[in-house]
């Protein structure tokens, strides 16, 4: 069986404070993950997102990840093997931004067979709104804001 993964970051001000969410499903099972940072970007959020939902995983998976990040997606798919051969510099031969986050992302999905998937955001997909619903909770929550 295959493992189901959907996350989203979101943040208040870029940078400002952040949240996390993801959502893990593996047949009839599903798992909510996530978590907040006090002053961090949107796209560090995002990265964290799939961070987390990996290490979440006790094995070596199949994994379907549904993301509303195109950061997220073409950075693992498309980026990431030229920033290594580049020392960690940008096309632009800048320091890569989140380094720090890829490095460790880069760990995770070598001890998986993954297919990355873009969503448009807010666009009414149920597991990237309630993605989006956990990371918002954790800033909520971070911010001692609760209904």
């Amino acid at each position: 069986m295959k493992v189901f993964i959907y996350t989203d970051g979101a943040c208040r001000g870029n940078p400002g404070p952040g949240g996390w969410g993801a959502v893990l499903r593996y047949g009839d099972k599903e798992k909510h993950l996530k978590g907040s940072e006090k002053l961090t970007t949107n796209n560090r959020m995002e990265l964290t997102a799939a961070l987390y939902a990996l290490r979440g995983l006790n094995r070596s998976c199949e994994i379907e990840i549904t993301t509303d990040s195109n950061y997220l997606r073409d950075g693992i798919t498309k980026w990431l093997a030229n920033w290594k051969k580049n020392n960690w510099k940008s096309s632009a031969n800048k320091p890569v931004k989140n380094q720090d986050l890829w490095e460790q992302l880069d760990v995770e999905v070598t001890q998986h067979q993954i297919r990355w998937h873009w969503v448009k955001g807010h666009s009414g997909h149920p597991e990237n709104e309630m993605a989006d619903q956990l990371a918002n909770e954790a800033i909520d929550e971070l911010l001692g804001k609760t209904e």
